[in-house]
């Protein structure tokens, strides 16, 4: 059965679905994996979500899929990747996240 993408709304269809880290659980507070409700999100939104927040901000703010897509520094990426098929994208984290984890 196919799978949305809980963050940019795409369907992975079924023959994606054979690569096991094509659809990933996203824990929507991390480090609290216990307590932390899930989404399913496609492979590039799970890389850009880690590549532009930091686990408290995703915890603390970003703890719903609605404020993630909400968020500021997701609006041009979700509205790239909705217009394409891509499942494997290159992602770069954001100097403010790299300085965070310093």
């Amino acid at each position: 059965m196919p799978t949305t993408c809980a963050l940019c709304q795409r369907i992975v269809p079924d023959e994606k679905i054979d690569d096991p880290q094509v659809v990933q659980e996203h824990h929507l507070r991390p480090e609290r994996r216990a307590e932390s409700p899930t989404v399913m999100l496609c492979r590039p939104c799970h890389r850009q979500i880690h590549a532009v927040f930091a686990n408290e901000e995703l915890r603390e703010t970003y703890d719903t899929i609605d404020a993630l897509q909400s968020a500021d520094r997701l609006q041009g990426y979700i509205d790239w990747i909705r217009g394409t098929d891509k499942l494997e994208i290159q992602v770069t984290t954001s100097d403010r996240i790299r300085e965070r984890r310093g």
